[in-house]
């Protein structure tokens, strides 16, 4: 049986997905740099492969930050009016971490799958080699936490 040492879960959390955006490493250290100044705590990222010239980009914040991020946002915009704007609020971050991930093949199998048996509304994922990352809808948080704990029981 695979083991895993944690898993938590962080509410309210707010999705910004960014589309059609410039695909150059600039454009991505602007927004964080324009984000930071903002004192808006980023937590997951994760950035699409471009097409072309064009790609996407997403982040997630803590929902009492979206005002001084969406004020980020229309700055970018203003130099780039192509950049498309989504948002999702009212998720849930669910972190499974463990050191022992980095060895054990199939835990995000596992996370997966369990995430699955409930019809979890996963919105965006991110992993390292010792977490991995489940947004997730705030409706669903509370069935995929559970599934996921049983799975690792």
């Amino acid at each position: 049986m695979k083991t895993i040492e944690s898993v938590r879960l962080t509410e309210d959390v707010t999705l910004i997905s960014l589309t059609n955006t410039p695909t150059d490493i600039r454009f991505v250290s602007r927004v964080f740099d324009a984000l930071s100044a903002a004192a808006v705590n980023v937590d997951m990222i994760s950035q699409s492969p471009a097409v072309g010239d064009r790609g996407a980009l997403a982040f997630t914040i803590a929902g009492e930050q979206l005002t001084p991020a969406l004020q980020v946002i229309a700055g970018l915009r203003e130099t780039d009016p192509a950049i498309q704007l989504s948002i999702s609020s009212d998720n849930c971050k669910i972190s499974v971490e463990g050191e022992r991930m980095r060895s054990q093949p199939g835990v995000a199998a596992d996370v997966f799958r369990a995430a699955a048996s409930v019809q979890a509304d996963l919105r965006l994922i991110t992993t390292s080699e010792v977490d991995i990352s489940l947004l997730v809808t705030q409706a669903d948080a509370p069935a995929a936490m559970a599934a996921i704990e049983k799975a690792f029981a």
